[in-house]
């Protein structure tokens, strides 16, 4: 009799072309033999190079959704895509820790899409701290962590031990060390150097990274072990077709 699989939830939108958002991440988590659950977050209209329309799903709808698949299924994470806002995601994570408070949460925090279109603004920097203190791993790019932490590198916050949640800081705008990610562990700075050089550039890689790292934490790996699994997969996905759209099985 084969095991049973670990649930994972993706919270994010639909987008049609499947590179991106649930259809990425479940994709992800089947690769990864975990079984995969949804809520969409929001209805695109797009493809792999193009952004045209975005019809967001109402809070309260989510939090119901959240509450039935909670109640019947044990999540073990949950990953967190597009939201229109931080009173949206507030609500959705203060849920997901009253209906389960050993669920890990990683937030992808896509403030705009790789075609540019953005998604959210930063609008209060306090609530943002509160949100980011009941979420276990962000996974911001070098433009994204700017906005969230203005001062993350002058002030080297991770030093001095103030960040309210892990970060995982993805390498691939990283201007001195292409491709190099860099996970901060509380006041621990932990390098992951890329296995390659050249890589092929992908839409929805960031969904793909962070869906992984859920995925890798419902198997019961640790945050550094499931990082370094996900940079594996993410790699082999990114060089899977000469495409903007991966090949997951290949």
């Amino acid at each position: 009799m084969s095991k049973n699989r670990p649930f994972a939830l993706s919270l994010a939108g639909l987008d049609p072309s499947g590179g991106a958002g649930i259809l990425a991440d479940t994709k992800t988590f089947e690769q990864h033999q975990v079984q995969g659950l949804a809520i969409s977050t929001a209805n695109t209209i797009q493809t792999d190079c193009k952004f045209y329309d975005i019809e967001w799903t109402s809070l309260d709808f989510v939090l119901r959704s959240i509450k039935k698949l909670f109640k019947n299924y044990s999540i073990k994470s949950v990953k967190i895509g597009i939201v229109p806002s931080f009173f949206y995601l507030n609500e959705v994570v203060f849920l997901i820790r009253k209906l389960n408070p050993n669920t890990i949460i990683v937030w992808d925090t896509v403030l705009k899409s790789s075609t540019e279109f953005e998604f959210l603004t930063i609008e209060n920097q306090t609530d943002l701290q509160k949100t980011l203190s009941k979420i276990d791993l962000i996974t911001p790019n070098y433009e994204e962590i700017l906005q969230l932490y203005p001062n993350f590198i002058s002030e080297k916050l991770w030093v001095k031990n103030e960040l309210p949640t892990a970060v995982l800081l993805k390498g691939g705008h990283n201007h001195t060390a292409l491709g190099t990610d860099y996970l901060f562990l509380k006041s621990n700075l932990i390098e992951l150097l890329p296995t390659k050089i050249n890589f092929r550039p992908k839409h929805g890689s960031g969904c793909v990274l962070s869906s992984a790292i859920a995925a890798n934490l419902a198997l019961g790996y640790d945050l550094k072990t499931a990082c370094l699994e996900a940079k594996v997969y993410i790699e082999k996905y990114l060089n899977s077709t000469s495409s903007l759209i991966g090949h997951h099985y290949v």
